[in-house]
């Protein structure tokens, strides 16, 4: 598997499935399976029994991960491919669109 692109903690644009055209914040990332969970997008509804943290149980909505080719990074409100430079020795990843260096 190739480097992976998306960090969490990215702001990142869906570009496919049910979701499409929404923004949201990263919240994880499986590398190994190749995908990440958006903060609001794939909503699902989980059934839980009462426990300690929620103690009434009942239908609880969370987010379910998303295959990470149907996301894109948002920099500066436009979403833009990532590359890799070498910057001082350093790998940074940088916006294809405009360039800059994002970290």
């Amino acid at each position: 598997m190739a480097t992976c692109k998306i960090k969490k903690g990215d702001t990142v644009k869906v570009i496919a499935g049910k979701d499409k055209d929404k923004e949201g914040k990263v919240l994880a990332v499986n590398a190994k399976e190749g995908k990440v969970t958006v903060e609001g997008i794939n909503m699902l509804t989980k059934h839980t029994k009462p426990s300690a943290a929620n103690p009434s149980g009942g239908i609880v909505k969370v987010e379910g991960p998303i295959s990470i080719s149907n996301v894109m990074y948002l920099h500066k409100g436009q979403a833009t491919r990532i590359g890799f430079k070498v910057e001082d020795g350093k790998k940074v990843r940088v916006a294809k669109k405009t360039g800059e260096v994002i970290d």
